[in-house]
């Protein structure tokens, strides 16, 4: 028993010391058992006073224990035009975050590096210790002293030198300029007499092409123009931008075989179970009639056996499509007129039957216009894109097919009479004119953005919360046919003279008779002159800062009263449409 208290003491005392040496080992070298998350700041983009020079506070009042483990403390301090806004939130460094990769999270502080992100210049950054996203340090701007007279010398004995090499320089551009002349000349000569044969295109083809254009976006003046490649082109895919309910839409390199530069482009991703809808747009996108500054700038398409795809390469608008920039932005009586003025243009030239020289062209229609089919380009106009639904109303196709076409669309947007299958086949305008009805509801959604109706809610797409996320087709008919429900247009949007002919615009445009409807020719018309217009009406009229506000009188919608001050203002500026349409 003695020795039982013995071996059992000895035990004991064993016991201790490895737990004691094995806790200062595991403190010494070793991470916890138990590592812990990290309180970082977590604030939404919120206003910041931050000038981006010095230290300053992010001012966040959340903290929060950051998901993962491996998640660190970042801030992001943007630059607007009148204003700056921060952002405080966790992030796992090996995960992109706005299309950059973290470099600086192993740090302590969180010091300031100016980036190129998807949505513009930000500066970033990130760093491992508690709360350490709430004190940014930027670094600070150095100014030249006047002591440094020794730098200013230096520069005037190289003063020649420079000149030297700035006419080297220019000599050399002058020369690249008149060999890419020459080569457009010959590319241009070479189309001509092999309209009929197929070429390869290589990637600097392609490069020299996208950097003819006008420099906003990467599209090509000549991209319809181009044959389906023999080779694929060396594209690396970068940013997944996009989702619908054939393809995905992602941001990619363009690189040149000749340098390590490269060309931003977006590629459309189809499965291969999705060939027909890859088939349609490419065909769509192929005819060389279609080309416009309103619709999409198409470079080329593959198939990607390898990877079992099919691909379409556009251009690519970083603003994203409408839908989104709606969302985000509050947008002005200018931009209104910008962006709906650029879609009636796009949507003008795809119904036309002939170009503007007078050659003739077979008419396209969209068959699924919508906010998130019209991309918003750098300039604040639109472009139409996705048209795996669209259909050429060549004269040769006769009622059978125009039947066999089926109810296609997004339930949303579809027109009374596509919801009805009533549609006149006999007729191909009949097919326009719902492309005029989903138009309407687009530009209702830009204008419940505008800041000229007053008080802007939230961006809601056409008919808003009156029917669920995705509507199906029986639940837009009880709000289309049975109830000839439309979406609101309020009071306070007709105070505002050019607003109120949109909206009679619209009315028009989503009336329940299609034969009634505008046509987008005349959309385009009576919104590119709707600014001179109303300049004459205020000229008529004194000037609105002499008109007392108790006597400015809103305009109603519901009441005929009010609708005739409508049409009045609809009588002064509007087009004549069928005399437009004839032209």
């Amino acid at each position: 028993m003695e020795r039982r208290r013995c071996s059992l003491s000895l035990l004991e005392v064993v016991s201790v010391l490895f737990l004691s040496v094995l806790l200062e080992y595991g403190t010494a070298d070793m991470p916890p058992l138990y590592p812990m998350s990290k309180l970082c700041k977590f604030c939404d983009l919120e206003p910041s006073l931050c000038s981006g020079t010095g230290t300053c506070m992010s001012n966040c009042s959340i903290t929060s224990i950051c998901n993962e483990i491996s998640e660190v403390c970042v801030a992001i301090w943007r630059r607007n035009d009148t204003s700056f806004s921060i952002e405080t939130l966790c992030h796992d460094p090996f995960k992109p975050l706005y299309g950059i990769n973290l470099d600086d999270y192993n740090s302590s502080t969180c010091m300031m590096k100016e980036k190129n992100t998807t949505s513009g210049m930000a500066h970033f950054c990130s760093c491992a210790e508690e709360e350490c996203n709430d004190n940014l340090l930027f670094s600070p701007i150095v100014d030249p002293t006047s002591e440094d007279s020794f730098v200013y010398v230096i520069l005037v004995s190289l003063l020649p030198l420079l000149v030297m090499g700035m006419v080297v320089v220019g000599m050399f551009y002058w020369y690249r300029t008149y060999r890419r002349r020459v080569l457009n000349r010959e590319w241009e000569s070479s189309i001509k007499k092999h309209k009929t044969k197929v070429s390869r295109l290589d990637c600097s083809d392609a490069c020299t092409i996208m950097i003819d254009d006008d420099g906003s976006d990467s599209s090509s003046t000549h991209a319809n123009s181009l044959n389906h490649n023999t080779e694929p082109l060396p594209i690396e895919l970068d940013l997944l931008v996009g989702k619908g309910r054939f393809a995905q839409v992602y941001k990619a390199k363009l690189k040149q075989t000749s340098s390590d530069q490269f060309e931003t482009v977006a590629v459309k991703i189809f499965p291969y179970e999705e060939y027909a809808s890859w088939k349609n747009e490419k065909d769509i996108f192929s005819n060389t009639d279609l080309r416009h500054e309103n619709i999409l700038h198409f470079l080329t398409a593959e198939e990607r056996k390898v990877e079992k795809q099919y691909w379409l390469i556009t251009a690519f608008h970083p603003r994203g499509n409408l839908q989104e920039y709606l969302t985000r932005h509050v947008i002005s009586w200018e931009e209104l007129q910008v962006l709906g003025s650029s879609l009636a243009r796009g949507v003008a030239h795809l119904h036309s039957d002939h170009l503007s020289c007078g050659r003739p062209k077979v008419p396209i229609v969209h068959r699924d216009l919508k906010s998130s089919n019209i991309l918003v380009k750098n300039d604040l106009t639109c472009c139409l894109c996705d048209f795996g639904l669209g259909l050429c109303l060549d004269s040769s196709l006769s009622v059978d097919d125009l039947a066999n076409s089926g109810q296609v669309g997004t339930a949303r947007y579809m027109a009374p009479e596509v919801l009805e299958a009533r549609l006149n086949l006999e007729n191909i305008e009949s097919f326009k004119q719902t492309d005029i009805y989903s138009m309407a509801l687009v530009l209702w959604e830009m204008a419940s953005r505008c800041e000229a109706t007053g008080e802007v809610k939230d961006y809601e797409p056409a008919f808003g919360s009156k029917v669920r996320e995705h509507p199906c087709v029986e639940s837009m008919k009880d709000n289309v046919l049975k109830d000839r429900g439309r979406p609101e247009i309020p009071d306070t949007w007709l105070r505002h003279q050019g607003v109120a002919v949109i909206c009679a615009t619209i009315k028009e445009c989503w009336d329940h008779d299609p034969e009634a409807r505008l046509t987008a020719h005349c959309v385009a018309e009576r919104i590119s002159e709707l600014e001179d217009k109303m300049e004459k009406l205020s000229s008529r009229s004194s000037s609105a800062e002499k008109i007392p506000e108790a006597l400015k009188i809103p305009i109603e919608v519901e009441i005929p009263e009010k609708e005739v001050k409508i049409t009045e203002i609809q009588a002064v500026i509007a087009v004549d449409c069928s005399v437009s349409d004839k032209k």
